[in-house]
């Protein structure tokens, strides 16, 4: 009998325990459509998803979850202790951006003076949260923005983006994918302690933009983004007070220029060109808005494709220091593969001093099919000059074409412009241009053009105390590999054909 007896007691110990796993998953786990979600794409869901939410919140925290079905919203209130859970088959579908439809209003910002009203409001998103704490967005559903920003040419509706988070910490959005994500698909400010994982984001404009933010890994994601940048790293003053981005890592992950939704269709189509002036843009990118600067970050195991290459910037003031960038490929890139930029728009307070671009490793490049205008261009201003760089383990691969009178081009210094490649126009060498540059390391580089340039590999003006060591370009006729200006202290080693030694002509 007493085998019989525990036996009984054995079962109604699972049982009991089934029921307490059951309804702890009951009360952990907030299912949309039991708060009224229709999940149709017809009608309004989004006071139901933040029904779902409030619930959650007030039970202390939980998983919202979003079961296949389309989920027409307006903007979603993210809460602390929050996973907002996208199943597979579930999309949730911007409505047309209007308070009838449920979106909010532009909050009021602590500062509007020193960046874009992009970066100077948060809450007029469809998903958004402010002053968070341990929040997710998970799931291998999408968040198609159908109804937000549309066109950046001709298109002027106020700025919305997909998902916007400040002044927030411990967040992870994972697995998911945006179609047209409007201004920002994903705009972080002010967020510590932030995983973005396996994403993929196909849109209209910036993929990520993560600007103040700490302690901060980017994996395994693809990002598509014709018009504005892939992934871009910023520092505003939207603070309303200067803070780096630092602590960074961006690894195994993809940037395109390709049409928008062409990505996520898989037909990856390629006519940005024809009706954009400088080409599709994609890219990962360090800068434009730079008050606070960039430290500590580290890039590798990256791909570019149909887009521009990598770009960092400092031109507000701040510092862009301690980066190492490697394990790169690049096809068919469109402007410079590589830019370095120190600049001095100084857009932010008075009497913040030009900022500072220093200590940067980038290494193990690969770039093919490069259009001809432009080269790897590293710039600072005179005065202030881009300091103790290294470039090493690099293969550049030129369209080529360049003529002897772009040879002989000058290149505007642009110190109070924006910051972007294409402003500069062709470059005098096919390779590199650099200028206002001290210590520089170019290890086993090698140059290539696919047709004839006539234009020397690499072009120094006002450079001081480069090392060149296994340096390799390929050369039309008798045009030297180098043209030189106000230059000193340059030394070649086993590179260009040069005999071994020092190269000065300072002026």
């Amino acid at each position: 009998m007493k085998p019989i007896r525990h036996t009984i007691q054995l079962i109604i110990m699972v049982l009991l325990m089934s029921v307490r796993i059951s309804y702890a998953a009951r009360i952990t786990n907030f299912n949309v459509k039991d708060y009224g979600a229709a999940g149709d794409g017809i009608n309004l869901d989004s006071k139901a998803i933040n029904k779902a939410i409030d619930a959650a919140s007030a039970a202390g925290g939980g998983t919202v979850y979003l079961p296949a079905g389309n989920y027409l919203s307006g903007s979603i209130h993210l809460k602390s202790n929050i996973s907002l859970f996208i199943d597979q088959g579930a999309t949730i579908i911007a409505a047309p951006v209007s308070a009838a439809n449920g979106y909010d209003e532009e909050e009021a910002s602590v500062n509007t003076i020193y960046q874009d009203s992009g970066h100077s409001h948060w809450h007029n998103s469809l998903i958004w949260g402010e002053n968070l704490h341990d929040v997710s967005i998970l799931g291998q559903g999408q968040i198609w923005g159908k109804g937000l920003y549309k066109d950046y040419v001709k298109d002027k509706q106020s700025a919305n983006k997909a998902i916007a988070l400040y002044l927030c910490r411990n967040v992870n959005i994972r697995d998911i994918s945006v179609l047209h994500g409007g201004w920002f698909a994903i705009l972080v400010t002010g967020v510590d302690n932030l995983t973005i994982d396996n994403v993929i984001l196909d849109t209209n404009r910036d993929g990520m933009d993560i600007d103040c933010c700490r302690n901060v890994h980017v994996s395994n994601c693809s990002v598509n983004s014709p018009y504005d940048d892939g992934i871009c790293l910023k520092s505003t003053f939207g603070l309303g007070f200067a803070r780096a981005t630092e602590n960074v890592t961006i690894t195994n992950c993809a940037v395109s220029g390709f049409d928008e939704g062409s990505f996520l269709g898989g037909t990856y189509k390629r006519t940005v060109s024809l009706h954009w002036k400088d080409g599709p843009v994609g890219r990962i990118k360090f800068g434009t808005e730079s008050n606070g600067g960039f430290k500590n970050i580290t890039i590798s195991n990256c791909t570019f494709n149909y887009c521009r290459g990598l770009a960092l910037e400092t031109v507000d003031g701040a510092l862009l220091e301690d980066v190492t960038i490697t394990n790169i490929t690049m096809r068919d890139i469109v402007n410079a593969p590589i830019f370095l930029r120190i600049g001095s728009r100084m857009r932010g307070p008075a009497e913040v001093p030009v900022g500072e671009l220093r200590r940067v490793i980038i290494s193990n490049i690969i770039a093919y099919n490069v259009e001809p205008w432009q080269g790897v261009l590293i710039s600072g201003i005179p005065n202030h000059p881009i300091k103790d760089i290294t470039l090493k383990d690099i293969k550049l691969y030129f369209k080529g074409t360049g003529t002897d009178q772009q040879a002989k081009l000058d290149v505007p210094e642009l110190e109070k412009g924006y910051p972007e490649p294409s402003s500069f126009g062709t470059l005098p060498a096919y390779g590199f241009f650099v200028r206002h540059v001290e210590s520089l390391t170019l290890e086993n580089i090698e140059l290539n053009f696919l047709n004839d340039d006539q234009r020397p590999a690499f072009v120094f003006d006002d450079v001081k105390d480069a090392n060149l060591r296994f340096v390799k370009a390929q050369t039309s006729g008798s045009i030297p590999p180098i043209s030189m200006k106000n230059t000193e202290n340059i030394t070649v080693f086993q590179s260009l054909n040069l005999p071994d030694g020092k190269l000065s002509n300072k002026q």
